[in-house]
């Protein structure tokens, strides 16, 4: 059964050969053909470079490597260059077939035209470019390159070769491991079942035998790769990966390019390292690796100076080692790896900018512009701290002199207080001695003393009053607001001016308004100034020795406003005194001090209320005094 399928996989195999070969002969005239019209068209000498590649153009991590040479190449020759590039493929295979159609496809193609230069990339492609030199470049010179020294045929070597080699230090690689991992007890390698691949698991034993009891390795390379991504992501604690070679599974898949390094860094559950550099930036931690820039430059140096003229025996390079280490500083995040725990001398790359570093700018400008408010903010809480203490200390200015005010405005009643006390205590005196005399007598009649006794005790009430008046009106209290009803505070106030404009012959009437007016106010100090206007128009009537005498004062409501108007039937006020009524010490008075008007509309528009004052048409002043309602 197995020798069946091994003739059957050959004929398939041949049968794709021819088919590969006359399908590529076809194409040698036009290579050839462009090849001309590039000369042509360049005027100049024109180089022929072949690359050979030994796994295929997209296989990493080869490709890189010719990816940059190739780059290089162009970007440093003086000279217009024809770049060619084959893929040996056979590689690839656990059991490669005949490389002899793809060395006649390579014979004809450049039969009569060699390349000036011939670069071969890895191992396998090296060897075939020695191996089939007679053939197909006999004098041509060759660069072997990105080839592990321990691959290279020294035998068939001549001196038209130039050697770009590598050295692979796995046990620096292991080390760098347990460095970055100290509690690391398992590695498991992951690596492919070609021959090659099986090379490099025998030199990967041999060289870490110095590691024998310290770590445990674990071979993938019997599985095929979907039994790998299982076994990778159920992995046991203190263990690693290491990414070798995957270009064919246990199974015979081959697999492209870094697809498998990226499916098994989806789904295993520890960190991946590896020593190439074309693997970093992605899937693996880092550590020390070939530096692909390094090769790069050697490579095209060689080639430079070959195409120049140079002998390829006069050009010689040592072995490439490993790079200073660098590391992948999310895979650092990911796996919790200490960068304290990273060799001297290592570079972290792929860090996430801070906050600070990405918006740095914008930060400064936020924060000044929080300083710069923080400020006015500060300043605004000092300026309104200052205001307050300001209104506080007017306050309480404004107390004190309402408070020598009123002590002047009692001043003007004392006469009509004393008339008004001396007639309930003259009535109880009365009323006193009449009931001693009652009980002195044989038979006194209760009840008329009973009545006695009622009168004075009215008379006792009214003379409490007027006494409770003068103290509301004396007392000495800080500003208080609170709520009032404007009727009962415009009514006790007549009361106390009641018996003024009884002695002075002055008809004193009040209407108040027929609904309640609430408002917020101080009821001494609007009291106050109710007594003060009330007075000032009993002067200015008795002043002017009117014949019409009469104080009217009434209540109403404005709108939202609470009126109180009283007027008089005094001479009036001059039209060029209207303006400067309220002002402070100006007085129409010989004796006056000028400071009641002024001191009573500071009191209103402390309570947020206007006053107004103006000469009526028939005669006479009117104030007018609004406060807000409380609604």
């Amino acid at each position: 059964m197995n020798r069946r399928m091994s003739t059957d996989t050959l004929r398939s195999r041949s049968a794709m050969a021819a088919l590969l070969c006359l399908g590529l002969f076809v194409a040698v005239c036009t290579l050839a053909g462009r090849a001309n019209a590039v000369e042509r068209k360049l005027g100049g000498e024109l180089k022929r470079v072949l690359i050979l590649h030994s796994f295929g153009r997209e296989f990493r991590p080869w490709s890189e490597y010719a990816r940059s040479i190739k780059a290089e190449l162009e970007r440093q020759s003086p000279w217009p260059l024809d770049v060619q590039e084959h893929t040996l493929l056979s590689a690839r295979f656990n059991n490669p077939g005949p490389e002899a159609p793809f060395v006649e496809y390579l014979s004809s193609l450049y039969q009569g035209a060699f390349p000036d230069i011939v670069l071969s990339i890895g191992a396998p492609a090296a060897r075939f470019v020695q191996r089939y030199r007679a053939k197909l470049f006999p004098d041509t010179p060759m660069v072997l390159t990105v080839v592990e020294q321990r691959l290279v045929n020294r035998s068939d070597l001549t001196d038209n070769d130039v050697v770009v080699s590598v050295c692979n230090d796995f046990l620096a690689a292991f080390n760098n491991i347990l460095q970055v991992l100290p509690a690391t007890k398992t590695v498991a390698v992951v690596v492919g079942a070609s021959p090659l691949e099986q090379f490099w698991m025998d030199e990967v034993k041999r060289e870490l035998k110095p590691l024998d009891g310290r770590l445990e390795l674990v071979w993938f390379s019997d599985l095929s790769f979907e039994e790998i991504l299982k076994r990778a992501a159920n992995l046991p604690p203190h263990t690693v990966l290491f990414w070798g070679l995957m270009s064919v599974d246990a199974a015979g898949i081959v697999h492209e390019g870094d697809i498998a390094l990226r499916s098994l860094h989806a789904v295993a559950n520890a960190p991946i390292f590896s020593y190439q550099e074309p693997f970093f930036g992605g899937s693996t931690v880092g550590g020390p690796m070939h530096s692909t820039a390094e090769t790069t430059r050697k490579t095209v140096d060689a080639a430079i100076r070959i195409l120049r003229g140079e002998k390829p025996s006069s050009i010689k390079y040592e072995p490439i080692g490993f790079a200073a280490p660098k590391y992948d500083w999310r895979e650092l995040q990911r796996w919790g790896i200490s960068e304290s725990s990273l060799p001297a001398g290592s570079e972290i790359l792929f860090r996430e900018p801070t906050m600070w570093e990405s918006y740095r700018w914008q930060m400064l400008l936020i924060a000044a512009i929080i300083l710069v408010q923080a400020g006015l903010i500060s300043g605004l809480l000092h300026e309104r701290r200052r205001r307050q203490l300001a209104e506080v200390e007017s306050r309480q200015r404004l107390a004190e002199l309402a408070h020598a005010n009123r002590y002047s405005a009692v001043g003007e009643l004392t006469t009509s207080i004393a008339h008004e006390l001396n007639q309930p205590l003259g009535s109880i005196l009365t009323n006193a001695e009449t009931a001693e005399l009652m009980l002195k007598g044989a038979s006194p009649d209760i009840d008329e003393i009973r009545h006695i006794l009622a009168d004075i005790r009215r008379d006792d009430q009214r003379a409490s009053e007027v006494i409770r008046r003068l103290r509301s009106v004396l007392r000495k209290t800080p500003f208080e607001i609170r709520t009032l009803e404007l009727n009962d505070t415009v009514l006790e106030a007549i009361g106390l001016a009641a018996a003024v404009a009884d002695g002075r012959r002055i008809a004193l009437s009040y209407v108040p308004a027929a609904t309640a007016l609430p408002i917020k106010g101080d009821p001494v100090q609007v009291q106050q100034v109710i007594l003060n206007l009330i007075i000032n128009a009993m002067d200015a009537i008795s002043d002017a020795d009117m014949k019409k005498r009469e104080v009217n004062v009434s209540t109403a409501r404005a709108g939202n406003q609470a009126e109180i108007r009283i007027a008089d039937t005094g001479p009036g006020i001059a039209t060029g005194d209207l303006t400067n009524v309220f002002n402070p010490f100006f007085t129409t008075k010989p004796e006056g001090m000028g400071m009641g008007l002024a001191i009573a509309k500071t009191i209103v528009e402390a309570h947020h209320g206007t006053m107004a004052a103006e000469t009526l048409p028939a005669g006479g002043a009117l104030f007018t005094v609004r406060l807000p309602i409380v609604r």
